[in-house]
């Protein structure tokens, strides 16, 4: 019996949960580890809070449970306001003052003055009282120049760092997505284990070239035309690269002797058919086997995620994704079957929300990535109309595509 709704959104919020927290957990340390402010580590959507105030940031839980974020000071897009230095000059000397008393200051409209003042407060270069009014941060000497108050602020944000350190503030989320995947794959596949095709029989068909040959449930594959085989990839490859009607000399062993058959291959699909099922067997890898086994693994999903993007196997990944929906119904029947199967489970979403997030499409980090690197060739920051727009088409492809799977995922659990 499947999982019933409330399970799918119970431990879709979990799971959810789980992996953006680990992502945005990876952004969060790696800005830290640059001395860059962080504001916020929020597990749920913006939205009302419980907030607990450290020292350096706030952590907390929105109404909105569902993933998290991260809020690092200094990431806005496009050229600084040049008017930063002097505003921040006017609040130290005239503070506390309101945003219409600083555009009046700076003679610009309250519009632009708002935008500065957003920017300062973000920096951590002025705060506001209950009234909204804005003076200089704790610990910032009013005497100094502004320009230098202002470059101080901006050394501890995004903003401030250089494009390798902004590249890697980036990668980080994909980066502990990654990690955490391989660390589970390892532990599960060394400490716990898991099942592989066999080489004895499990079943063979009735009528099928294997039973003419004589072959039975029970036997054991040892080789193929003389050739011994250790796994039963070995014995596919060997019968796939032979064509209906070739003939195969096979070794097995029944009640401990060895036995050898000559089967003829039949035909199903235009392939080469034995007609003959292998049972499974529990399998524990040795430490670095399971670490080499999580990297190949790691490899196939960077391959599957590529296949959005190449028109010939496009439909193919889509109709094999599954969105939040389908995720959540998954996540609720791992977590039905055992936390083994949760946490692989998990594991495995962790590697695909990290490898898809290197895909170099705004607003993912790797178009984020891709930006820096683009204007760091440019020499100047990208003016924030640009970035914008580019920022909402990518997002308008990504939601189209979202929105897509959830249909599909809803239409496949109706019917």
């Amino acid at each position: 019996m499947g999982p019933s709704g409330l399970d799918a959104i119970f431990w879709g919020v979990v799971t959810f949960s789980i992996l953006v927290v680990l992502h945005e957990g990876g952004h969060f340390f790696m800005a830290r580890a640059f001395g860059v402010k962080v504001h916020e580590f929020m597990i749920g959507l913006p939205g009302p809070a419980l907030r607990i105030r450290g020292k350096k940031t706030t952590y907390g839980i929105t109404a909105v449970p569902f993933g998290g974020y991260v809020r690092i000071a200094g990431m806005e897009p496009g050229e600084e306001d040049p008017l930063l230095p002097e505003a921040l000059g006017v609040i130290a000397e005239r503070g506390p003052i309101t945003v219409g008393e600083l555009s009046r200051a700076l003679m610009v409209d309250r519009e632009r003055a708002s935008d500065i003042a957003a920017v300062l407060e973000d920096w951590g270069a002025v705060v506001r009282d209950e009234l909204h009014a804005l003076s200089l941060a704790d610990g910032l000497d009013a005497h100094r120049p502004a320009r230098e108050l202002l470059d101080e602020v901006r050394s501890h944000t995004y903003r401030g760092l250089s494009t390798p350190k902004r590249i890697a503030v980036l990668s980080a989320g994909v980066v502990a997505n990654i990690l955490a995947a391989i660390l589970v794959f390892t532990v599960v596949l060394s400490a716990f284990g898991t099942y592989e095709p066999s080489l004895t029989l499990d079943q063979v068909q009735p009528g099928s070239p294997a039973a003419a040959a004589g072959l039975r449930a029970g036997d054991t594959l040892v080789a193929v035309d003389g050739k011994p085989i250790g796994a039963w990839e070995e014995f596919q490859a060997a019968v796939a690269s032979s064509k209906p009607g070739d003939t195969l000399e096979i070794a097995y062993l029944r009640d401990g002797a060895r036995r050898t058959v000559t089967v003829t291959l039949g035909q199903m699909d235009g392939h080469g058919y034995v007609g003959v099922r292998v049972g499974l067997t529990k399998v524990r890898y040795s430490l670095g086997k399971a670490l080499s086994q999580s990297f190949v693994w790691t490899g196939l999903v960077f391959k599957a995620i590529v296949g959005f993007f190449r028109p010939d196997t496009f439909g193919e990944s889509v109709r094999n994704a599954r969105s939040v929906v389908g995720i959540s119904v998954m996540a609720a029947d791992a977590a039905k079957t055992g936390p083994l199967d949760y946490a692989w489970l998990v594991a495995l979403l962790s590697l695909s929300l990290g490898v898809m997030n290197v895909m170099p499409i705004p607003p993912l980090d790797g178009g984020k990535i891709a930006f820096e690197i683009l204007q760091r060739v440019a020499g100047r920051p990208f003016g924030r109309r640009l970035t914008t727009a580019v920022t909402v088409v990518g997002a308008a492809l990504l939601f189209s595509l979202i929105g897509y799977l959830v249909y599909a995922d809803i239409a496949r659990l109706a019917g």
